[in-house]
């Protein structure tokens, strides 16, 4: 069944409380999460960003039942999230589609796994496929397929079970620039159509403003929050605001903030001598001249 537009949300609630993950044991443990607390209100579009290493797919899959958490509680419309489930759909940014499959077996792949009827399965496929601006290419295989249009069929897959959430990891870290752009227009477009909440982990700070209600900042390892900023630009959003003064201040402090946590992530390197090792000379003899 195909959500209803403009219809208000009355699920996909998530609620993150003072949640840990720890890996490894003993000595050798590492906290990749540390005391995390965030709310995701229903229909909100909600991008998490940090550094590399701070934890932000960790995050996301715990929400997606994929992690157990260490300590504290991940809840989704007040249920558990101990393992994956139909109320939550992934989009990773490998592309994971099934290549013997065409893109419409893929789309019904799990209405299939649902029990659906295979007429009722293949009208819901083509209905969404055709909202995506993909249904010339429902006999096509994924080898047939541009990046962005293997990356929509994942999305379209993933809204195919009607999620309460879509989870979303780093999506469009593959794509050029140009497709990316396109491809965050279409997100747009198709969530505010379905009005799902979405929690997507990006490390594009346009693409956060852009696509948002609200950006977290995460910290270095061990994240944990480090600021929340409400996005108030208006919708529908266009490429043209990017040069707007609100744009651009929300672009600044959300720059400042992950730089800091960029240069405590990348600390110990620096401090071995990272930047350092520019300021030695190396002669004719190259590199063989320091050994």
């Amino acid at each position: 069944m195909i959500p209803q537009a403009n219809k208000e949300p009355s699920t996909g609630h998530i609620q993150i409380d003072r949640l840990r993950v720890r890996f490894g044991r003993n000595s050798a443990t590492i906290e990749a999460v540390s005391d995390v607390s965030m709310t995701v209100r229903p229909g909100e579009f909600i991008s998490i960003i940090g550094p590399s290493g701070c934890g932000k797919s960790t995050l996301l899959n715990v929400v997606a039942g994929f992690v157990r958490p260490s300590e504290g509680k991940v809840t989704v419309d007040g249920k558990t999230t101990d393992k994956p489930g139909a109320d939550r759909g992934m989009v990773f940014q490998q592309y994971s589609l099934f290549p013997w499959l065409t893109v419409r077996r893929n789309v019904e792949f799990g209405l299939k796994q649902q029990g659906m009827q295979r007429s009722q399965r293949e009208q819901a496929a083509r209905t969404l496929l055709g909202l995506a601006g993909l249904l010339a290419f429902e006999n096509h295989y994924p080898e047939q397929l541009s990046g962005g249009m293997k990356q929509r069929v994942g999305i379209v897959r993933a809204l195919a079970t009607s999620p309460q959430v879509l989870l979303m990891d780093e999506p469009f870290g593959a794509l050029d620039a140009q497709t990316r752009i396109v491809m965050q227009q279409i997100l747009t477009n198709m969530w505010q159509r379905f009005r799902l909440s979405v929690l997507f982990i990006t490390h594009d700070i346009d693409e956060s403003i852009f696509l948002s209600d609200r950006v977290y900042v995460m910290t270095a390892r061990p994240g944990c929050i480090k600021a929340e900023i409400p996005i108030p630009l208006p919708r529908p959003r266009t490429p043209d605001m990017a040069s707007t003064p609100e744009y651009l201040a929300l672009k600044h402090k959300l720059r400042n903030l992950i730089s800091e946590e960029s240069l405590k992530a990348m600390g110990g390197e620096l401090k071995d001598g990272g930047l350092g090792g520019f300021s030695v000379e190396v002669g004719p003899g190259g590199i063989t001249e320091l050994v």
